[in-house]
């Protein structure tokens, strides 16, 4: 998905920014990429994250940059910050969304006599597609004005300028964006998990489409927030750090909730409850607590070298991620009965690897209670599941396999009281080899975060825009 860092400081914010910037690593899998402005112009430095860490990439590189305002981002895909040299002036940019009709705005801007020069692998880069749209407004906020009319998904920007930094959240809030303040400075994050340890204080959540300009004036707003939120739920099942919070709400409450709403309505007689590590932990310490069960851990992460499995690209380094990171713990498997809670059930081939080994290492039954409802959706608004298939989720080649052929809609999947969905989670589970399945119901997944439903988007269970 990717995510974004600024600073604006009464004195040098390289610290705070390099900081910042990492601790937004979680979200991101190619690049890493900081820009800074001080009296000599604007500096930058853009690195590959994908096999070594963004703080290492960028130890020597901090040394060589001052100033007193940067922006920073650990991006999906696309090499970023980009310095743009427009009517506007100079300013650099670093984006995270997606959007969807990148083809259709490139061919209108090439028609009109644009041209787009930060290609990778024959593709636009996004980022260099939202500064081109910008610097076709008469002032910066006419120019995001324009981004946040014309593009089809999603875009969260920061632009910094020779005189500061705009922050501007996506148009419908997808993705968060919290404004800190200490002594001196602000910054800007979309994680709040990046702002204890370096003495920020959360001042502002932006609002859907809100545009804040930052200066030695301190915290001017340009465009006011529109009505209508859709912040990604799933940011609080998965992607989000469990410090972290979202609309003044903790990702790691949230969790323990929905664990809770899974024991609330279950019955199943087991040993010991678990999570599959790391964003399952939390789930499963919530369904323990409600059902007064122990919770325990059959397997570990080994953390010191091993990422998220989501990160690689290439389908057999996940695989091989996602079985290397995870150390069984026989003494706690052998016989048991055990419930495992896990964020999410993508499609299913890294976790049924993972539950075989239970049974290989003496499991009597192994059920599993995911936080969250089938995905039978592709994000069409972020940059999860990118690389992947519609219908290689888990609820689609269920469905394949109950039909046997793919289905445009699968509307009429996501009643948990229908028999349709009914057969759809039978066919998960004989798959995955489970003892029992039982999903997250929505209606609980919405209670648990403590939003109303029409201001989260929920589109990757329900197809609901």
């Amino acid at each position: 998905m990717g995510g974004l860092f600024g600073v604006f400081s009464n004195s040098d914010c390289l610290e705070d920014l390099f900081f910042g910037t990492d601790y937004h690593s979680h979200l991101g899998t190619r690049r890493g990429g900081l820009a800074v402005k001080n009296s000599g112009g604007f500096q930058r430095f853009i690195k590959n994250i994908t096999t070594t860490q963004f703080r290492s990439k960028f130890e020597k590189d901090i040394k060589k940059m001052h100033g007193n305002k940067g922006i920073g981002v650990i991006s999906d895909y696309d090499d970023q910050p980009l310095i743009i040299n427009s009517h506007l002036g100079v300013f650099a940019i670093v984006t995270v969304g997606k959007i969807n009709n990148l083809e259709d705005l490139a061919n209108d801007a090439l028609k009109n006599g644009s041209h787009f020069s930060e290609m990778h692998g024959g593709e636009i880069n996004p980022t260099e597609m939202v500064a081109t749209i910008i610097s076709q407004g008469a002032t910066f906020e006419e120019g995001i004005q324009k981004v946040q009319d014309m593009v089809d998904g999603s875009c969260t920007m920061l632009i910094l300028t020779n005189e500061g930094i705009y922050a501007v959240r996506d148009k419908l809030g997808r993705t968060p964006l919290i404004i800190g303040e200490k002594s001196g400075a602000y910054a800007i994050t979309m994680e709040t998990c990046a702002f204890p340890n370096l003495r920020y204080k959360t001042t502002k959540y932006l609002g859907p489409g809100e545009v804040i300009f930052i200066s030695k004036n301190g915290l001017e707003q340009k465009i006011r927030p529109r009505d209508r939120l859709q912040i990604c739920a799933f940011l609080w099942v998965y992607y989000g750090y469990p410090a972290s919070s979202y609309e003044g709400i903790n990702v790691e409450s949230v969790r323990y909730k929905c664990g809770s709403y899974l024991a609330k309505n279950d019955n199943i007689e087991i040993d010991l409850v678990a999570g599959i590590p790391d964003s399952g932990t939390a789930h499963g310490l919530g369904y323990a607590n409600e059902a007064k069960i122990p919770f325990s851990r059959p397997y570990v992460k080994y953390t010191p070298t091993w990422p998220r499995s989501f990160m690689p690209q290439v389908q057999s380094i996940r695989d091989q991620v996602a079985k290397m990171k995870l150390i069984p713990i026989k003494d706690l498997i052998d016989n048991k009965r055990l419930l495992f809670c896990e964020d999410s059930i993508v499609r299913g081939t890294q976790l049924r690897k993972t539950i075989q080994r239970l049974y290989e290492y003496g499991a009597k039954e192994v059920h599993m209670r995911p936080a969250c409802p089938p995905l039978v959706y592709s994000c069409k608004f972020l940059n999860f599941s990118r690389s992947r298939s519609e219908l290689d989720l888990a609820g689609r080649w269920a469905i394949k396999e109950l039909l046997g052929k793919n289905i445009e809609d699968p509307a009429e999947y996501t009643d948990p009281e229908s028999d349709n969905y009914k057969a759809m989670v039978e066919v998960i589970r004989k798959k995955l080899q489970l003892t029992t399945l039982q999903y997250q119901r929505l209606e609980n997944l919405i209670k648990a975060i403590g939003l109303p439903k029409e201001r989260l988007c929920t589109y990757c269970w329900d197809g609901v825009e």
